[in-house]
């Protein structure tokens, strides 16, 4: 079949070509060449995607042809192409993975790595043959072997654990060992010396560690208490192993965009515990009951019973500690949200989104807090003429900036405040910490009674 026919056999949709597909992986050998030039010509009118799946269907008489294909790709969308279906061969016997990943191209490595990755049980006999790739020098191929790792799970473990107590072998396999047993089991995964070893590195980072900002998305709380016993117990925390702040946020983080969730509570097992920062301390987590209340309402009601949880949160927190305050961010919808709370007393609750909802006009009919003084809500649009963006190509997104920013100044229409800047002028935003934050004592990483029962999630953190 020459390059012309397969064209025009895999030329429309994907169900309308099914058939033609079909009937040319079983020709099999004799299509491999054929298929792989459509597939690396970037200009061909055929998608891609349907040589790729057909050859990785061909599977072991497509192996040889694809690595060439991937060590000598003339682009990086060719070697890209070629790569994937290197990594989806669709093959019976994994052994012939096993040579590749000892080829010169890091590619060709990846690519096979991806193999074992994707079939984690038939991999397993082959672990002590994957293990060099954790010290690949090439880190892409590092962190491909570490995803083949973590599919492997706990059945890795022990292989993982005796890596780590052998003599090096190399300038990053052992270093890829503890890597992958923190990815998948958590600090439970590591033993006593490798426990005892991060805990002595933690120490010793903690004492030269400068505050720096962290990237802020979720909620957390601030009070003003110096007294770590006295935040912990108020959240029902326990088992608290002390963290650099680089590691709390880091955890933070990990946890709130984990979409793992082996056993359904990586998002409420723990919680990080800052240290104090200008005289307030920081829990970036909650109680283990308030976020399954929130989590278990129904869609309809759950912001309704998540703005419920917070204010009576925020309400005993400060009858404990004189005051306290609840801040909400999201970095990939604009959500934030903030409630301020004093002797008991929640004085101030804002949601962007239900102000939204009630609309422009209305918005926010609760009295303002002098925190928010001098700003517009974010549910607040501002004074803006009809015609701001008038004469201004609608594409040219620096200048539809420009006008936006000179029609506000001119119009002298004020910024618009966001969680972090209410928490700016009542507590300390986490997203501006640096060298002039005041640091006393250290944070902590705390289970909660989820975390006391199922253990940490499991994820590598950074000290």
């Amino acid at each position: 079949m020459d390059r012309e026919q397969l064209v025009e056999a895999l030329t429309g949709g994907w169900e309308d070509t099914r058939a033609a597909r079909d009937a040319l992986v079983e020709r099999g050998a004799e299509v491999v060449f054929p298929l792989l030039e459509v597939l690396c010509d970037e200009q061909s009118p055929v998608n891609w995607d349907s040589p790729g799946e057909m050859l990785s269907r061909i599977g072991e008489p497509a192996l040889v042809p694809l690595v060439d294909a991937v060590a000598s790709a003339a682009s990086p969308e060719v070697e890209r192409r070629a790569g994937w279906a290197l990594g989806s061969l669709q093959v019976e016997d994994m052994t012939v993975f096993l040579p590749l990943l000892e080829h010169p191209h890091p590619r060709v490595r990846v690519s096979a790595l991806s193999a074992f990755q994707t079939r984690a049980e038939a991999a397993l006999p082959f672990t002590e043959r994957l293990l060099p790739s954790l010290g690949d020098p090439v880190e892409e191929v590092r962190r491909r072997a570490l995803a083949v790792f973590t599919a492997l799970g706990a059945d890795a473990v022990a292989t993982l654990r005796r890596i780590r107590r052998a003599p090096a072998r190399g300038p990053w396999l052992r270093a890829g060992a503890l890597e992958a047993l923190a990815a998948i089991g958590g600090p439970d995964a590591l033993d006593c010396e490798d426990l005892d070893a991060l805990r002595r590195l933690t120490r010793i980072k903690q004492h030269a560690e400068a505050p720096e900002g962290m990237h802020v998305c979720g909620s957390w709380y601030a009070v003003p208490c110096a007294d770590p016993q006295a935040v912990w117990d108020a959240f029902d925390l326990g088992d608290a192993q002390p963290v650099t702040l680089r590691t709390g946020a880091a955890a933070w983080n990990h946890d709130r965009h984990n979409w793992r969730r082996a056993h359904g509570h990586e998002a409420c097992a723990r919680a990080f515990v800052s240290p104090v920062l200008d005289g307030w301390t920081l829990v970036f987590g909650q109680p283990s009951q308030d976020a399954h209340r929130i989590e278990e309402a129904d869609d309809a009601c759950r912001d309704e019973v998540m703005a419920g949880v917070v204010r009576e949160r925020c309400a005993e927190l400060s009858d404990r500690f004189g005051a306290a305050q609840w801040y909400g961010m999201s970095c990939g919808d604009g959500w934030t949200a903030w409630c301020i709370a004093e002797g008991g007393e929640v004085l101030r609750f804002y949601d962007a989104f239900s102000a939204e909802e009630v609309g422009d006009e209305e918005g926010d009919r609760q009295p303002g807090h002098p925190a928010e003084a001098g700003y517009l809500l974010p549910h607040q649009r501002g004074s803006f003429p009809d015609d701001l963006f008038d004469g201004v190509d609608p594409s040219d997104v620096e200048a539809l900036g420009a006008r936006y920013r000179q029609v506000k100044e001119e119009l002298g229409i004020p910024d618009t405040c966001y969680a972090v800047d209410v928490a700016a002028r009542l507590s300390v935003d986490p997203g501006s910490l640096g060298p002039g934050t005041a640091v006393a004592g250290h944070g902590v990483l705390a289970l909660t009674a989820c975390g006391r029962e199922h253990g940490h999630p499991a994820g590598a953190l950074p000290i």
